[in-house]
């Protein structure tokens, strides 16, 4: 019953979200598809999920045990904590410790997780700095 609840309550959050999406007034083209395509994909989605939840639920749900709401918190916490830190710590400094957070969260080696997350920041830097021309944040400690 309780995935039928959530299938419910998830497919009208949905198409409030697609209502929106598809209303959104732009004043400027800045692509053919135009900015509503990502959010109208991600209402679809959400729809096709909710549809299924309502459809064929799980017979015997389970809540999870204390330890996974926990852990979800904290990662809700560092998603947070990284879009504020953004503007202040710059967007490789952010990065980095944010994906290193998330591999500790997920029992990666501590090293592993700061190496990769030094590689991705990197790289995803230069493909938004460079490759696709969108500025991201330097941070204020470091001047920018």
């Amino acid at each position: 019953m309780t995935d039928r609840i959530t299938g419910g309550l998830l497919l009208i959050v949905t198409l409030g979200y697609g209502y929106q999406a598809y209303n959104l007034k732009v004043g400027f083209m800045s692509d053919p598809i135009g900015p509503k395509a990502f959010p109208l994909i991600i209402a679809g989605l959400l729809t096709f999920f909710s549809l299924y939840l309502l459809v064929k639920p799980d017979e015997e749900p389970d809540w999870p045990i204390w330890k996974v709401w926990r852990n979800k918190s904290f990662v809700l916490l560092s998603f947070v904590f990284y879009a504020y830190a953004l503007v202040s710590l710059g967007f490789l400094l952010a990065t980095t410790i944010e994906i290193t957070f998330l591999a500790f969260m997920f029992q990666g080696k501590l090293w592993k997780g700061l190496v990769t997350g030094v590689v991705s920041s990197l790289l995803l830097y230069t493909m938004f700095v460079h490759l696709l021309g969108i500025p991201l944040p330097l941070g204020k400690i470091f001047g920018g």
